[in-house]
């Protein structure tokens, strides 16, 4: 048994970065990196154990100043499930939750991803979604090195959006495409062929970059209303249609539109036999954080299919812990019939360090 003041500790030494709790946390394997591949038990329990790794990555080459980049996630379990956590700012100001859920299918192709660090005297947060299809490998891989990559990127700090959306002659190289290409030539010999969206949301101290891949999505709820901040990349889509075309692609009809009849999306991550026309180049919407911001979630289309923006931000604002928000959305999107795995992400902003009273404690472990 482990006491909270030494899990305590033993975060805050990892680069003063939060804490991360669920009941019966177990610290094991300190210096193993986990895959967020969420698959617990159908038959689940929220006292479920839990093990959590704390994964340190210093890129000693950069010109910043950077703190260690805390990942702070649980390990995949093989007997599926639901699997939940969250994670708390030191300075109060920030708390996180996320649920998963393998439903109805027979394997769990959904992974996310969490980190946060400091770089220069900011805080950087970073959220993910990645929803694999054709198999789980493509996910995995956008968990492992999407953000890593990033952060690599010598502009990340100065030009966030650019780190962001650069192509593949940019200095350096680490971008979300570059990821792509590096995700491609690591399955070069292999007979797979899967893909995965990425709705992600990077935090640089007050200002709000989203950038999406794919049909994930990323909704703020903002002075109560919820507002997306990603398009789905759907073939149907006029000005995805237009481009696929005019690289010779075409879209066609089968049950749904689809990428030369095969893929319900137009853009994507991995997909090489499509990749002419599924490209890897994320839409990114940048916003200022401001006292109108509530709470963000972030979410696969095993959510967003049957639950509309309005819903998920006014079920997510009846719960004050966020992994307790994160748990009912994908309970929700289960009971009302999903058929695919379901991840979310609730991020809530705490403005001000409000009244004490009205913040939720730091052990966020489960009620249920």
């Amino acid at each position: 048994m482990v006491c909270n003041s030494y899990l305590r500790s033993v975060i805050i030494r990892a680069g003063n970065t939060g804490i991360f709790t669920k009941k019966r946390v177990q610290l094991s394997n300190i210096q193993r990196r986990l895959h967020a591949g969420p698959e617990l038990g159908v038959n689940y329990t929220w006292s479920c154990e839990f093990r959590r790794c704390l994964k340190m990555m210093v890129d000693s080459g950069a010109a910043a100043k950077r703190g260690p980049v805390a990942d702070l996630l649980p390990e995949k379990d093989d007997d599926g499930g639901y699997v939940s956590g969250g994670w708390k700012s030191d300075d109060r100001k920030l708390s996180c939750g996320y649920s998963s859920f393998r439903g109805k299918r027979a394997t769990m192709e959904d992974f996310y991803d969490i980190k946060t660090s400091n770089i220069d005297g900011k805080a950087v947060c970073m959220f993910g979604v990645f929803d694999g299809h054709g198999g789980s490998r493509a996910a995995e891989y956008l968990k492992e090195h999407l953000f890593e990559n990033l952060l690599k990127h010598p502009q990340f700090l100065t030009d966030t959006k650019l780190a962001i959306s650069a192509d593949l002659v940019e200095l350096a190289g680490e971008s979300y495409q570059q990821t792509d290409v590096d995700f491609l030539n690591s399955e070069r010999d292999s007979f797979r062929d899967d893909g995965s969206t990425a709705s992600t949301a990077v935090l640089v101290g007050n200002h709000l970059y989203v950038a999406n891949v794919g049909d994930s999505r990323t909704v703020i709820s903002k002075a109560g209303k919820a507002i997306a901040l990603s398009e789905d990349h759907k073939p149907n889509r006029t000005d995805e249609r237009k481009r696929i075309e005019n690289a010779g692609g075409v879209v066609m009809w089968a049950g749904t539109w689809r990428v030369g009849g095969v893929l319900a999306m137009s853009r994507a991550f991995g997909n090489r036999m499509l990749k002419q026309f599924v490209v890897a180049e994320p839409e990114i919407q940048d916003q200022g954080i401001d006292e109108e911001f509530e709470l963000l979630v972030l979410a696969s289309d095993g959510l967003w299919d049957v639950v509309p923006n309005d819903d998920a931000v006014a079920l997510a604002q009846t719960e004050e812990e966020p992994e307790t928000a994160a748990r009912k959305l994908t309970e929700t999107a289960f009971t009302r019939g999903s058929a695919d795995n379901i991840t979310c992400i609730v991020v809530r902003f705490h403005h001000g360090n409000a009244d004490p009273a009205k913040i939720p404690a730091r052990n966020l472990q489960s009620d249920v």
